[in-house]
């Protein structure tokens, strides 16, 4: 099987959409096609008014033929009201929303027939598999994410604070000390690069810390990533 290029965009099997007119067509058509089950990952935080309203457009279709919707988000959106909005207009017996720290990137899946997935980092291409092996492996991965992750009713089971740390700054002080910037400990985790760095000055405050090289030796040397390790 050949996987398709820009010279040859489509094939059988995976069909590369460029631009976010032929990714919404594809969406659409896919959604008027789905009959079952509707498994979706979106990560990052809050979404914005104009992307939830089309969600919610969608999602209210869906919910009304009866079907099925499973959707993960990161546990940043639990703090974005218009996301905990859309998830309270779409509560219903078909709809469940859970929530992990952090997740793979977007997907879509529906029947179990067809997947969206992006195809460029900045999501300005996607690509449409309808390889049922393909399609099947990525359903069990979002499974496997479904099993880790917190219905959005229920409260992240993060360990208590410590040492004035909470677990979400534990989570970055992990990261930083594997040695990711700002940038990419906030895309990870689904928050904005302002938030994040105001998280790592209070784990700098809590940790006695006068320089982002300090920070990195105090974090190891204080043990607080040992809450995260399993027993």
């Amino acid at each position: 099987m050949a996987i398709t290029t820009r010279a040859a965009p489509t094939t059988h099997a995976i069909t590369l959409l460029e631009g976010e007119l032929r990714i919404n067509e594809a969406i659409e058509r896919a959604t008027a096609e789905c009959r079952h089950e509707v498994l979706t990952v979106q990560p990052g935080g809050g979404r914005s008014e104009n992307v939830l309203n089309v969600a919610l457009k969608r999602g209210q279709s869906v919910i009304d033929r009866g079907i099925t919707m499973r959707t993960l988000y990161q546990h940043t959106v639990r703090h974005s009201q218009g996301t905990l909005a859309y998830a309270a207009r779409m509560t219903s017996k078909n709809v469940e929303i859970r929530t992990l720290e952090e997740l793979i990137d977007r997907l879509m899946i529906f029947d179990r027939s067809v997947a969206l997935l992006p195809a460029r980092a900045d999501r300005q291409d996607a690509l449409e598999i309808r390889h049922p092996v393909l399609v099947e492996y990525l359903a069990k991965v979002f499974e496997q994410q479904w099993q880790l992750a917190t219905p959005l009713v229920d409260e992240v089971p993060y360990p208590p604070s410590t040492d004035g740390i909470t677990g979400v700054q534990r989570s970055i002080a992990r990261l930083l000390i594997e040695g990711h910037v700002d940038e990419a400990i906030a895309r990870r985790l689904g928050m904005n690069v302002r938030t994040c760095r105001a998280h790592i000055a209070k784990i700098a405050a809590a940790l006695g810390s006068g320089s982002r090289a300090q920070l990195g030796y105090l974090i190891a040397q204080s043990g607080i990533l040992e809450q995260d390790k399993p027993k």
